[in-house]
């Protein structure tokens, strides 16, 4: 008698299951017949679009802001990064649409969160948009999906909010019904050597099936990615790369104060420094931290050692140097006019550059925005110009200000010139020149001849 086929034991029967909802998501991922989902269509989220998108993927962007999405049906590009032509070409051929229709998260295949992660005033993490956007995810959850968190946060968010969240309250089993894991965004706004195509991408799941099943997702646009053990090391590899940058700006901010009491050129010290070829980094001081990374993300470690009964000393430590610089800053430009006979209080003050670094129009945490507020506490009358950004706006301390439009003329009739951000279109021989005094937080007229006592450094 041929012997029948033996059953399946249960356990056989979860590899088998486990192996062809995997083995199917994959495949579908890797001839890019998957839908795509991104959730936060911002600095983050529309740079992974369009090149998830121009790898072939049909990408669906998801967003509350109807502005965002109406300029995106139009083709239009609304981040300096992302080329209006680039997001043309991929909206004409169909491979990216976007919507603040939720409901059509039920279709996706893979989905990326790239939500904003913010500081509360308390220094606390602000995980609303994380949650709301987990929650909104949540009601259209279903099996073979893979879902990537992006968005930058302490170690354990990816297991301890979105796991139960997605997958355990619905009754789907990760690592065989569905997949997540952790890819923290490294986004530089501004440069176009290291973009978001050519970028390492970390990649760690919440189970081995979940970083195959992702890795093999990301491999199909991003150049390379790097596996690690969890979600949880992927989390902590970025706070540790913020972190070591945080620490060692606010190293050099403190040897800018240092330098200053001791008669010496920071800048100087800094470049002979740099010649060392080897066992040194090159950092430069300035007016404060911003960005929407190194002044935040280490706090967020910060803040998830307290549960730990553990002080990260370090980081409270640069935290506390780098916060103060814009007051620092402040008390510079009042002690530099103070020695020229011309008190602040009363004085006309242009602040030269308002957003956080040089070259992009991204306002986000800017010392810029402190360094402002500080200076109309002291009675200056203050100005600013940016030719990336027309108006700013302080949330906290309630005020709204417009970029000067003749810059020239400005420089002319300001008592003092303080340069904050470091813009490569600005002609500083020609603003020395005109200028009565010049405050350069950044070094940026370092090269400038024969300015004289007009200029004071930080």
């Amino acid at each position: 008698m041929e012997d029948l086929p033996r059953p399946f034991s249960l356990k056989e029967r979860e590899v088998k299951e486990t192996m062809s909802t995997k083995e199917t998501l994959i495949k579908k991922l890797r001839d890019k017949t998957a839908r795509v989902g991104i959730l936060g269509l911002g600095y983050v989220g529309l740079p992974l679009a369009v090149v998830f998108a121009e790898a072939g993927f049909r990408v669906t962007g998801f967003d509350p802001d109807s502005r965002k999405v109406n300029s995106l049906a139009k083709g239009v590009s609304y981040i300096p990064d992302v080329k209006t032509d680039a997001v043309a070409t991929i909206v004409r051929s169909g491979h990216l649409t976007a919507t603040t229709d939720f409901s059509i998260l039920k279709d996706m295949d893979a989905v990326s969160i790239c939500v904003p992660t913010p500081l509360r005033q308390t220094g606390d993490p602000d995980m609303s948009y994380i949650i709301a956007a987990t929650e909104e995810l949540g009601k259209y959850m279903h099996k073979g999906m893979v879902v990537v968190l992006e968005s930058t946060t302490y170690p354990g968010t990816t297991r301890e909010l979105l796991l139960p969240k997605l997958g355990i309250e619905r009754g789907l089993t990760v690592g065989r019904d569905w997949f997540l894991a952790f890819s923290p965004e490294r986004v530089d706004p501004g440069r176009e050597d290291w973009t978001t195509v050519n970028t390492p991408k970390v990649m760690g799941g919440i189970t081995p099936s979940c970083s195959e099943v992702a890795t093999a997702w990301y491999e199909g646009a991003i150049r390379t990615v790097h596996p690690v053990s969890s979600a949880e090391a992927a989390e902590m590899s970025k706070l540790l790369e913020n972190t070591f940058r945080m620490i060692n700006i606010g190293l050099v901010n403190e040897l800018a104060i240092m330098c200053e009491r001791l008669g010496v050129d920071v800048w100087e010290v800094i470049d002979a420094a740099a010649t060392k070829p080897f066992g040194f980094m090159k950092f430069t001081p300035g007016p404060g931290l911003g960005g929407h990374c190194i002044p935040i993300d280490p706090l967020y470690l910060s803040w998830k050692m307290k549960s730990f009964n553990y002080n990260a000393r370090f980081i409270e430590l640069a935290s506390e140097i780098n916060t103060n610089m814009p007051r620092y800053v402040v008390s510079r430009v009042l002690d530099a006019m103070n020695d020229r006979g011309k008190p602040l209080k009363g004085s006309r003050v242009l602040v030269l550059g308002a957003a956080y670094k040089p070259d992009i129009d991204d306002v986000r945490e800017s010392p810029a925005l402190d360094v402002i507020g500080l200076l109309q506490k002291k009675g200056a009358r203050v100005e600013y110009h940016d030719p990336y950004i027309p108006h700013i706006h302080h949330e906290h301390d309630g005020w709204h200000m417009d970029s000067v439009t003749d810059l020239m003329k400005a420089v002319s009739e300001a008592d003092a010139v303080v340069i904050i951000t470091n813009h490569k279109v600005y002609d500083y021989e020609a603003i020395v020149r005109e200028a009565k005094f010049v405050f350069d937080s950044r070094n940026a007229t370092g090269r400038v001849k024969n300015s004289g006592e007009k200029v004071v450094r930080l």
